[in-house]
């Protein structure tokens, strides 16, 4: 019995809840992670799940020995990564979380030159504006754009970006300038369903700091939505530079509020406290921070 593959079939079905996920995920059959979790529990003498029509559950058995997999898994991937990072290699796979449309723009175009740099090295990429917990979803690390508070994780942050407030010139056209923060109160806001401080915008100047509640007609819990409203014209946003930065430079997105900064918000690879950081995490997170730096729109040099 190949025990790495069994426990790896196991973690994964735990974490993913469901023997199809799993395999999906193993990029295997179901029937194979059956019969892998199968045979485990049979060596074991335990039963570590519990089976139902509507998925799977651990038994008490099951939560024991998850922590124990894992971090048998950990140990494994960090001594086989050992002797291929002294020559400056890394294999594996990384499944990393990152926001939708930060992943989409900024994430996805800088991957090609770090596979080309490790062929033994994959990725699977999971984007989404919603996080949950990095251990049940099965992600080694995500990237986190803003404040994080979360004690079970590790940070390291990356980036940075400052935010601006922008719309279409067409809205513009029809809705008049704001030339104070305040007068968002009368303009159609757009907002996005995944930012912490809700309906309520923030904008400094100086030591002066002003809080704003808006409204309008558009919400959304997809960053890429609340990108197309803006173009389509449809009101105001506080976005990231990033978010912009083609449109802003060309004049399709005007940004507003100039003297009025909303707070800038750290770019961050968050890896669980529960488990070691394995070298390919390690080269991902590296070779992102590397890209990072010599991009102006994730420093705290803005479109400046």
């Amino acid at each position: 019995m190949d025990l790495l593959l069994h426990f790896r079939a196991f973690v994964r079905v735990a974490e993913l809840g469901g023997f199809s996920a799993a395999a999906r995920a193993l990029n295997t059959s179901q029937p194979a992670v059956s019969r892998q979790v199968a045979d485990l529990e049979a060596r074991l003498g335990a039963r570590l799940l519990h089976r139902s029509s509507t998925g799977v559950s651990l038994t008490e058995e099951g939560r024991v020995f998850l922590d124990a997999a894992r971090q048998a898994l950990d140990a494994a991937d960090g001594a086989l990564g050992a002797v291929g990072a002294r020559r400056g290699e890394v294999s594996g796979e990384v499944r990393l979380g990152t926001p939708l449309a930060f992943g989409r723009l900024h994430v996805v175009p800088r991957l090609p030159a770090l596979l080309e740099r490790h062929p033994g090295l994959s990725i699977d990429l999971v984007l989404g504006d919603a996080f949950g917990d990095l251990v049940q979803e099965g992600l080694d690390a995500t990237i986190r754009i803003g404040v994080v508070t979360d004690p079970g994780l590790i940070l390291r942050r990356i980036g940075l970006t400052r935010r601006v407030t922008v719309a279409s010139p067409a809205y513009l056209a029809r809705a008049g300038i704001p030339e104070h923060p305040g007068d968002l109160t009368g303009h159609a806001c757009l907002r996005f369903a995944g930012l912490s401080t809700g309906d309520v915008w923030s904008f400094e100047r100086g030591g002066e700091v002003v809080r704003v509640p808006v409204s309008g007609r558009f919400r959304a819990s997809a960053s890429d939505a609340v990108r197309t409203a803006v173009l389509a014209g449809m009101g105001v946003f506080v976005a990231p530079v990033w978010l912009f930065g083609p449109e802003i430079a060309s004049g399709e997105v005007v940004t507003l509020l100039e003297d009025w900064a909303p707070p800038a918000m750290p770019i961050q690879v968050a890896t669980s406290s529960r488990r070691q950081v394995p070298p390919r995490v390690r080269a991902v997170t590296e070779h992102l921070a590397a890209e990072f730096r010599l991009d102006p729109l994730l420093t705290d040099y803005g479109l400046g």
